[in-house]
């Protein structure tokens, strides 16, 4: 078990209506190394019992040997944890944080990188993904084929948007496809499923990586599964 540790808040960076970017410095290291994938929990101040403290984040940037992470976290209203990191009084620009990390085995799928990958997300489940690409760039990693799959409501809803499209010129075999339900736009509309089934169809022996909400991830192993896809094939990391 590791040991709990401090972390630093020195910026927030709101990305969308509902969305900000946190950075944290992580006190004691001079890098702070983890797997791309990997998260890490904090024991916040939100409440009397330990175990309604603790709240999980994945963290969103590459090991870059610094110890700087950046996590990407949406408000939820009635969320204990977010009103406070949000709260400009109560967690400001400085505030020190108790932390656990790095966790985790949602992690970039060496062995399953000479097959093609979907990256499958909604919200802020595309943090540890766009983690791995970051990563992917950063080492000059050899991979077959990644289709990044994002869905959303809105073009405003969109996290990381400008970045990610300029991944997908710079990064050969790199595919990004942002989906909207509920704006129409010269992209793709409805939900990540028909996207993934569509490209689905001609890569059997593609690996599935799903990361977002229950029911997200819940449906899509359903489709996989009736696609052809064996549970050895599809990895999943639940948000809620």
């Amino acid at each position: 078990m590791l040991n709990w540790q401090e972390a630093k808040l020195i910026r927030k960076e709101r990305k969308t209506q509902g969305t900000s970017s946190f950075f944290f410095e992580m006190l004691g290291h001079t890098v702070f190394d983890f797997e791309p994938g990997q998260f890490i929990t904090f024991d916040l101040p939100i409440h009397e019992r330990k175990n309604k403290r603790l709240r999980s984040y994945s963290i969103a940037s590459e090991p870059n040997k610094s110890n700087i992470i950046e996590l990407s976290i949406v408000y939820v209203p009635d969320g204990l944890g977010t009103n406070f990191l949000f709260d400009e009084e109560r967690c400001p620009i400085g505030s020190v944080l108790k932390y656990r990390g790095a966790l985790g085995v949602f992690t970039l799928p060496r062995e399953a990188l000479q097959h093609p990958i979907f990256f499958v997300c909604t919200g802020t489940g595309i943090a540890p993904f766009r983690s791995m690409i970051k990563y992917i760039q950063l080492h000059d990693v050899e991979f077959n084929e990644i289709h990044l799959i994002f869905g959303t409501r809105t073009k405003n809803d969109i996290l990381y948007f400008d970045e990610m499209k300029k991944l997908g010129e710079e990064i050969e075999n790199f595919h990004y496809h942002p989906v909207l339900s509920r704006e129409e736009w010269d992209g793709h509309r409805g939900y990540v499923h028909a996207v993934y089934k569509e490209l689905g169809k001609e890569m059997p022996d593609a690996h599935i990586m799903l990361c977002g909400w229950r029911n997200m991830i819940d449906q899509a192993r359903i489709e996989l599964k009736e696609m052809g896809y064996d549970k050895k094939q599809i990895h999943f990391e639940l948000y809620g």
